[in-house]
């Protein structure tokens, strides 16, 4: 069992920058394929980012690519997600989630395994 904790969700104005944190205390961090993905109100869950156990294969979806950047740390058992020039549409809640999936990082979020109970993220125009 992973348990996941998210954190630095906030409310910001448009052109603003966060920064998400979510840590999976424990040994084996490591070992997970690691992805954040969102949710807005009245909108299904959708993928963000992934990156792969080392850190050194990423997936961006469309709408984040150029703005957001995915990175781990995991010497402290730590995924980010940078959030640069948010929009009023970034607004939903974040969710990070770890899976022992393939190569590259998959956006399907039936692959991964185990998820954080989210933060939220509010952009305002």
């Amino acid at each position: 069992q992973v348990q996941l904790g998210e954190s630095g969700g906030g409310l910001v104005q448009a052109g603003g920058s966060l920064r998400l944190s979510c840590a999976a205390p424990g040994r084996t961090f490591s070992t997970y394929t690691m992805g954040w993905f969102r949710q807005a109100p009245g909108k299904e869950r959708e993928f963000v980012a992934a990156i792969n156990r080392s850190g050194g294969s990423t997936t961006y979806a469309d709408s984040v690519k150029g703005r957001f950047t995915i990175s781990r740390d995991n010497a402290k058992n730590t995924v980010y997600l940078q959030m640069n020039s948010l929009k009023p549409e970034d607004t939903a809640v974040y969710y990070c989630a770890a899976g022992r999936v393939g190569y590259p990082p998959p956006r399907q979020a039936s692959l991964y395994d185990y998820w954080g109970q989210g933060t939220q993220v509010t952009v305002s125009s």
